[in-house]
This record gives structure tokens, sequence and C-alpha cells, in this order.
């Protein structure tokens, strides 16, 4: 579901032609001016959900990133129909609209994306509430011992222990790149757990649910560490990005 993993994908197969078109444009969007480059992301992500290949996920998209979806189609959500859940071990559960969230404190970060796959991409500015201020407004129970994600294509899972939810660099983002988080990289509202390999940023946040275990997101059925700390999991010794 973030746009650093493969993984299978569903719907027709796409034709010659359309893939050497897309090919074609992947290489012109290296040098092209920044409206082209968005208009390339749109069609990118158009394209990949009818991609059983997973090629087009192999071009250039959005400032170094790549489209993926775990799900053959996801629905569009704005302000006026976006909402974020928190239940579970609280004393005050709540549904945060998009606006609500952009009425509280931001934070901004600036640090590396690392893929799990072995790219990254430097230096990139995300903003938005510190999940533990969303905690902490949620009142977590002394039984709490964790978090589990839940997002709008109905596919993706995630999780955190609490301790790590609390961090300081753990955001529920709004703003990516100096922008509004766009429908291709998980907008309007992502999970963005800076020290930890891209899959645990779930897209399309929907839902924070507090429990009392550490529940496997989707990835990690499939075989990725849960606790996926950048240069000391998944058998990889990347630099840290924290």
């Amino acid at each position: 579901m973030n746009p650093e993993q493969s993984e299978e994908q569903h719907g027709k197969p796409v034709g010659r032609r359309v893939f050497l078109g897309t090919l074609g444009l992947g290489a012109l969007g290296i040098v092209a001016a920044p409206a082209l480059q968005r208009g390339l992301e749109g069609f990118l992500g158009a394209v990949a959900g009818q991609d059983p290949t997973g090629l087009t996920g192999l071009l250039p998209n959005g400032g170094g990133f790549r489209y993926y979806s775990v799900a053959a189609s996801v629905p569009h959500k704005n302000a006026a129909d976006y909402q974020l859940k928190i239940d579970g071990l609280v004393d005050r559960p709540r549904t945060y609209t998009l606006a609500d969230l952009r009425a509280l404190p931001q934070t901004r970060l600036v640090k590396d994306v690392q893929c799990v796959t072995g790219w990254r991409v430097p230096g990139t500015p995300f903003e938005g509430v510190r999940l533990s201020r969303l905690l902490d407004l949620a009142g977590v129970r002394g039984t709490a011992k964790a978090i589990r994600f839940t997002c709008f294509d109905g596919t993706y899972t995630e999780s955190l222990t609490l301790d790590q939810a609390r961090r300081p660099d753990i955001l529920v983002a709004l703003r990516m790149q100096d922008k509004d988080i766009s429908h291709d990289h998980g907008g309007p509202v992502r999970l963005y757990v800076a020290p930890m390999y891209f899959y645990k940023s779930a897209k399309w946040l929907s839902g924070i649910t507090v429990t009392d275990r550490v529940e496997p997101g989707y990835w990690e059925h499939l075989g990725y560490d849960v606790d996926a700390w950048v240069g000391r999991s998944n058998g990889r010794t990347d630099e840290p990005t924290n």
C-alpha cells in the first residue's frame, strides 16, 4: 500500500501499447516540469491498478516515490467525507474530520524515507499531528499495550507497540513534501513512522484502535518484521533514517 513496496496486483493485463506508452511517459517525467510530473503521477496511479505485473511500479513517480497499492481500487476521500476513528482501550473515543486534525498543533519532520526493498528518498518533509497527542486526548487505559491501524482501502493494516507509538517522530501526517498529501501518496491522511521501513507508514489511514497486544499487519503476515527499524530488521543494514 505504500509507495515503496512491491505486492500482488489485481485486474486485467495492460496491453503492450499502453505499457510502452507508460515507459515513454516515465522517462519523460524524469526531466519534465513539475506540472507534467504531477500529471504522470495520476496516470501511473490509474494504470497501476490495472497492471498485474507490477512493472508500472518501477517507473519514477512523485519526487522519487513509486505508486503501489495492495487493493485493486481505493476510494477517494477529501475534507467533506474523510474521518479518522480512534477507539479501543481508550476513555474518550472520537472520530476526527480533516478539519479537526488540521486545527491541532502540527509537527514538521524532515528525514530520509527508506524502502525495505533498498531505495531511499532523502530529506523528505512530513507534517502532521503527533500520534502521541491523539492518544493523550483519547485517554489510553492502563491495560493497553499496542495500536492497530486500519485504512480505507479496506485491505491494509499495521501495528505499533504503545511505546513505539508515543515516540515524537511518529505522525498522523497531513502534508508530505510541503504540500497536502495526494491520494496516490495515501492522502488525505496517512501514518508516518520515521525510524522504520516505510511499509509501517500506512497509507489512507482511517482507524487507530488501542489494543492489549500487537496484531501483525498486512506485510508482517507475508514475512516482513513486525518491529521494522531501519538498518536493524528484515535482514538489512541500511543507514538509520533518524
